[in-house]
């Protein structure tokens, strides 16, 4: 009888715990602030993007440049 009321205890108490993760996933601000991540996440990730690219671009102008020099 104690080991069903003590599971039981502990399946209430970790209900009442987990709940106010469970509805911070509906609030407008959790969805706001995911937005907002999601946003500067992607800036990010095209600022890195054009960066490498001016990279490549930049080491495939020195290797036509040395080739040239080369010959």
């Amino acid at each position: 009888m104690s080991n069903s009321m003590g599971v039981a205890s502990v399946f209430v108490l970790s209900s009442l715990l987990l709940s106010p993760l469970a509805m911070a996933e509906e609030s407008q601000a959790f969805v706001a602030r995911n937005a907002e991540r999601a946003t500067v996440l992607q800036e990010v990730i095209a600022k890195h993007q054009s960066e490498q690219a001016q990279g490549l671009e930049q080491t495939a102008a020195k290797a036509d440049a040395d080739d040239a020099s080369e010959s």
